[in-house]
């Protein structure tokens, strides 16, 4: 070794000192994200003081809230104070996206790091010039009642923008997987982030709903997915909102779902449906653990409506209320016209090599339009599994 020639030694070091460099810039990469984070940390303490000086300030100490009704009789929020505790809420989860990153651009660092770091600061600097002329305007006070809907309307607008930016960053560590190794993320209870599948549903005398969920929310989860019609907003829809069990509705008719899945843990669940007596059988994580009749009996489910995930629908393709909306991830949605047997629904929920794709809707990036900054992010549960 220590007679290898000369050019053998400078090679090395040239070597070395790429290595250097690379671990110099991921350090200086990762000093950038943490001063970030503590100015979104300053600006969410700001808007902290924005809601209670707006509560201090508000009419005899109480807002009006204005109920509007919807299908599933539940009433909106005050939108100001809503408006305030969703930016705040918005900030942190673009922070945790940063820092998967952050994550990402470390174990990348060969070939991107420089790049990445100089697309990231200047994402993050359009953030903070944005998002802080919105907080000092609610500082100043300079919006009333009167235009409050408009300005709410902006914000929300604008985070839409943001989001976007910060997934056209995470594209690049998704490009390379299968299409459908992907999970949808809904970080907020928003009425804005939602995905909207592209096919409509046939009309089907029989259906089996699958997909893998994952979320904590409390009081209830939300709605998964919804399907509307012409004439029937809740044509199908699995909900859980408030302290009722998840149900399962069919042409407004109810079935309540034996589930236990709002623990923070991937959960595989299907519900399958036959018109004839109206008999429904609920699956969680691969096992039956209930089952039905009189669900909506001889009613086919009907064409031409639109599919909705992580929304519920008050109108065709729309009337979202932020109460109703699913908090949490949500993958492999799969829909058939048929009745899945246990093994079918087993092989789906152990991630086996057997398992059947929807022939209705099969679960593909290619089929999901994605709104309002809800994110596209690598399934995670059959990895775990496997």
């Amino acid at each position: 070794m220590c007679a290898a020639p000369t050019q053998g030694g400078d090679a090395a070091e040239e070597l070395r000192g790429t290595v250097l460099q690379l671990r110099e810039t991921v350090l200086q990469q990762k000093e950038t994200i943490l001063r970030h984070q503590d100015t979104i940390r300053e600006l969410t303490a700001k808007l902290g003081r924005c809601e209670s000086q707006s509560a201090a300030e508000a009419p005899g100490g109480r807002r009006q809230p204005g109920p509007a009704k919807n299908t599933m009789g539940d009433l909106s929020r005050p939108p100001a104070a809503e408006t305030l505790s969703q930016l705040g809420q918005t900030l942190q989860a673009l922070k945790t996206r940063l820092e998967n990153l952050e994550h990402f651009s470390r174990l990348n660092a060969s070939g991107q790091g420089s790049n990445l770091k100089d697309i990231l600061q200047n994402k993050i600097d359009d953030l903070e010039k944005q998002v802080l002329s919105r907080v000092n305007s609610l500082e100043e006070g300079k919006f009333g009642p009167r235009n409050e809907s408009e300005e709410r309307g902006k914000i929300e607008s604008t985070l839409t923008s943001l989001h976007q930016r910060i997934s056209d960053l995470e594209k690049g560590q998704k490009d390379n997987r299968p299409t459908d190794r992907f999970q949808l993320t809904f970080p907020l209870r928003t009425n804005y982030m939602y995905a909207k599948v592209k096919k409509s549903l046939p009309e089907m005398y029989a259906f089996s709903v699958c997909m893998w969920m994952k979320s904590s929310a409390s009081p209830g989860m939300g709605t998964p997915f919804s399907y509307a019609v012409p004439g029937q907003a809740n044509e199908l829809v699995l909900i859980e909102w408030g302290n009722n069990p998840m149900e399962i509705l069919i042409n407004d008719k109810v079935a309540k779902l034996p589930f236990v899945i709002n623990d923070g843990k991937w959960h595989h669940i299907c519900v399958t449906w036959t018109t004839r007596d109206g008999v429904w059988e609920a699956y969680q994580d691969g096992t039956q653990t209930g089952s039905g009749e009189n669900l909506a009996p001889y009613h086919p489910i009907k064409p031409q409506g639109v599919l909705v995930l992580g929304q519920e629908q008050d109108t065709l393709g729309g009337g979202f209320d932020a109460t109703q909306a699913f908090v949490g991830e949500l993958a492999h949605f799969n829909v058939w016209d048929r009745k899945l047997s246990p093994g079918e629904v087993y092989a789906l929920a152990t991630c086996s090599s057997k398992a059947l794709a929807g022939n209705v809707i099969a679960w593909a990036e290619g089929n999901i339009d994605v709104y309002g900054g809800a994110t596209k992010w690598t399934f995670e549960a059959c990895r775990q599994l496997n």
